[in-house]
């Protein structure tokens, strides 16, 4: 199926086929770079990459998948664009939808991206909004297809602040695919009444569960895949830690947690983790609230390092898919 010329901005827009598209894509082209295969073909394009919000793995990926593809990058940050500051959105886009072939955008609000995409005439990209992250769910599917063998009727549980990108993200990825979710937290931390009913039909169609406990030991029971993410957001204030760590401490991933999932089962964290103190962050929040680890136990993290960190690999991997089919599959 042609994806060209679309936009990626949350998996809702897209149907079960089409996100297999998008993983069987990035399998083949694993695959190729694992080989050596030369798929530079993309000579002459330009892409934008736009971060208000700055990462490691997000900016890499991008970064090196466009270098891969043989295109060129330019790297806004926040002090390098005017974007919404001195020059509206809209304006921006219509300015970089006549230099560049696409445009990334990883920030604030959902709305951002939509208008990004709504005025530059170009495919654009969601490296991540405050409402979803639909390129970190690429690289988790995949993961969980690699390690797993598949995804339909597996079921996955998210411990701890599900009301944000990645637990509105997961919950969306497993309703269109099939999958049984689990958000395990404090009620008043679960996904929003509206998405919830959105993501219903989502599983009425696929097959899928979603299920809301409050029980860690009743809601991880039998699960094939434990995700957890930080438990505060980029661009929180500070005084959230607090009452995070005090409501969400119960919702530690720990071996007690793992023990309780299949015998099988995989641990998958987004990045970055505090499962130590050996982060600046994480040095000041441990001396600060007497701790050693925050969402997962240090045992844990490192008995599935391999599994996180091929994760980690694979948001290159599903990226470059995400290009390579909304640029056009026929210069391959």
């Amino acid at each position: 199926m042609s994806l060209k010329g679309r936009n990626f901005l949350t998996l809702k827009d897209f149907t079960k086929d089409e996100i297999n598209e998008f993983l069987d894509l990035a399998a083949d082209l694993k695959e190729k770079k694992k080989n050596g295969v030369d798929i530079a073909k993309y000579h002459g394009k330009n892409v934008a990459l736009i971060f208000e919000k700055t990462s490691t793995r997000t900016r890499c990926a991008f970064e090196v998948a466009a270098h891969d593809m043989g295109m060129c990058t330019t790297y806004l940050d926040p002090a390098g664009s005017q974007i919404g500051k001195k020059e509206s959105i809209a304006d921006t886009a219509r300015v970089l939808g006549r230099m560049f072939d696409g445009i990334e955008y990883r920030g604030f609000g959902q709305e951002i991206v939509e208008d990004l995409a709504k005025y530059s005439g170009v495919p654009v990209w969601n490296g991540l909004t405050n409402e979803y992250h639909p390129t970190q769910m690429l690289a988790d599917l995949l993961t969980i297809k690699e390690h797993l063998g598949s995804l339909e009727g597996k079921k996955l549980v998210y411990m701890g602040d599900a009301r944000y990108n990645m637990g509105n993200s997961l919950m969306i990825a497993c309703a269109k695919m099939g999958m049984n979710f689990v958000a395990c937290a404090p009620g008043r931390y679960f996904p929003n009444e509206t998405l919830i009913e959105e993501c219903k039909a989502f599983a009425k169609e696929s097959g899928a569960t979603l299920t809301f406990s409050e029980d860690v030991m009743e809601g991880t029971k039998d699960a094939d895949i434990i995700y957890t993410d930080v438990w505060v957001s980029m661009g929180e204030p500070d005084k959230v830690w607090e009452e995070r760590i005090k409501d969400l401490t119960p919702y530690k991933v720990t071996m007690d947690v793992m023990n309780n999932a299949k015998s099988n089962a995989i641990f998958l964290h987004c990045l970055p983790a505090f499962h130590d103190l050996k982060t600046k962050i994480g040095k000041e929040m441990g001396e600060r609230f007497h701790l050693t680890e925050m969402e997962v136990t240090d045992e844990v993290f490192e008995k599935y390092a391999d599994v996180v960190f091929d994760e980690a690999e694979n948001r290159m991997h599903t990226i470059k898919a995400v290009m390579v089919a909304t640029l056009g599959r026929e210069r391959l």
